[in-house]
């Protein structure tokens, strides 16, 4: 079976209140997670993995930890750690099976008050298909 990507983020990244390059790094962290969207690697090994300094990877991952795109996972006495996760409607999986049952534990976790829902725009109307979209200067 083929990798799949969950639809949710990559549907509506294109709405997102984020920068292209921002929607680029999110792509690598996406190429670099592990199934079901752990970060096996720190800020420093993104960085010199992307050819970036650390700050750039901060600023790039400022606006995906807003969204709740990438989740920085509490330590056991609670503190944010600099270990990085992906949210589970933005990892990718080993199959749609796998994918369906993360959605699920995912959703009753958000219900539950233990994972933070992810924050993007409410789907209004798809980009023209046809045309030239009316797209002007400021």
């Amino acid at each position: 079976m083929a990798e799949v990507q969950s639809p949710i983020i990559w549907d509506r990244i294109w709405a997102a209140p984020v920068s292209g390059g921002a929607v680029k790094f999110l792509h690598f962290l996406v190429c670099r997670s592990d199934f079901g969207g752990d970060l096996p690697m720190r800020q420093k090994d993104m960085a010199r993995d992307y050819k970036i300094t650390p700050q750039a990877v901060s600023s790039l991952m400022a606006p995906l930890c807003d969204l709740n795109i990438v989740l920085r996972p509490r330590s056991d006495d609670g503190r944010q750690g600099n270990s990085y996760k992906l949210h589970p409607f933005a990892a990718k999986y080993a199959s749609s099976e796998d994918m369906e049952a993360a959605f699920r534990r995912a959703i009753l976790a958000i219900k539950a008050g233990e994972l933070p829902n992810i924050k993007l725009p409410a789907y209004a109307a798809a980009p023209p298909s046809e045309g030239r979209p009316d797209l002007q200067v400021a």
